[in-house]
């Protein structure tokens, strides 16, 4: 998968990186926790999901302040920061207005804010997995005193090499997961965020409170949840597509916050979110077709029927750098390696001439 990294300052010059990958409709994901731009292309827990979506959006995704490959010495952690660097993305990514807004788990409350006060911006909100109140707000005192003991083995075990503490933590996300699955999860926390910032990032989701924002989303909401996940309750969910007017709501059958790739429930996710967002498998045929130029599709047309640079190059009237250049493009639209993968994914998607 090809994916371009660029990095951009927050409004307090705080460096975030932040990646576009794929063509078509652009669908901006605001950050969640325990990502790495890079290092999650070969994840089996998060690569389906980035692949999912760049092969049917130009999908736009950034590293969280304090992880990843975006600042880690990072001075204040909040929601409100978290909405400035997703504000900021969308400003140097410039994506065509308006588009698709993506916020998983805590990243949905980040994405709430935007839709409320930029609705003009929004074609459509998707949440997964999402909550509107940290559990300081949520009002339950075991669950708060739960979750707290957490954030306080976090700062005790989690930059240790002994993986338990990490185990622990990454348990409650994929309990439905491989023992490949979690052992790559639980190295990615301790890839992509230190122990003190990791217990801080924590310590500020307490405190989230969005509820009184959801009444005033009026872009069209699918608030999907799974029936048994174990960090973010169910009620949730059904509390944001109750408050937002006219979300559809939709109860995914899996325990894990983060759907795998073999589970039923991935596959209803994707089928939902392409039936919403009115982008069916039509629609990201000619979504790719439009991104290449007349000449690009003669040149992929001649690359399907095993033409060289120089025979394309003859038989269009052209050099071969021209040639080249067109190959270099066609690659970076299609988001492709190579003439092979080239021509698969043009016949896929019914670009032949």
């Amino acid at each position: 998968m090809r994916q371009s990294i660029r990095l951009t300052k927050s409004f307090d010059d705080t460096m975030i990186a932040w990646a576009a990958a794929g063509q078509g409709a652009p669908l901006v994901k605001a950050a969640n926790w325990l990502t790495h731009l890079q290092y999650e292309l070969d994840s089996p827990v998060w690569h389906h999901w980035i692949e999912f979506f760049a092969e049917h959006y130009r999908f736009i995704r950034y590293d969280e302040r304090g992880c990843g490959m975006s600042q880690r010495d990072v001075a204040a952690i909040s929601i409100d920061r978290s909405t400035e660097d997703l504000t900021k993305v969308i400003d140097v990514a410039e994506p065509r207005k308006p588009f698709v807004l993506l916020g998983i788990s805590q990243g949905g409350a980040t994405a709430i804010r935007y839709a409320a006060t930029h609705p003009e911006h929004v074609s459509h909100l998707l949440l997964y997995g999402a909550y509107a109140q940290g559990r300081a707000v949520a009002g339950d005192r075991k669950v708060e005193e739960g979750y707290r003991a957490i954030i306080a083995l976090t700062r005790l075990g989690w930059g240790q090499n002994n993986p338990i503490y990490r185990q622990l933590f990454t348990a409650r996300f994929i309990p439905g997961a491989s023992d490949e699955q979690l052992r790559w999860f639980t190295d990615l926390c301790r890839r992509t965020v230190a122990a003190e910032t990791a217990a801080r990032i924590m310590e500020s989701r307490l405190h989230i409170d969005v509820v009184e924002l959801l009444p005033r989303v009026t872009v069209p909401t699918l608030v999907l949840h799974a029936r048994n996940d174990e960090c973010v309750a169910l009620s949730q969910g059904r509390l944001i597509a109750s408050s937002i007017p006219d979300a559809k709501f939709v109860e995914l059958d899996s325990s894990n916050h983060i759907l795998l790739e073999t589970e039923p429930a991935w596959e209803q996710f994707k089928q939902e979110v392409l039936a919403f967002t009115g982008l069916d498998s039509t629609q990201a045929r000619s979504d790719v077709a439009a991104a290449l130029s007349p000449r690009e599709r003669e040149v992929l047309a001649r690359i399907a029927a095993g033409c060289t640079n120089i025979e394309i190059g003859r038989q269009l009237f052209i050099s071969e750098k021209t040639v080249r250049n067109h190959v270099t493009r066609i690659f970076e639209k299609l988001g492709v390696r190579s003439r092979a993968q080239a021509i698969v994914l043009a016949k896929d998607k019914g670009l032949l001439l």
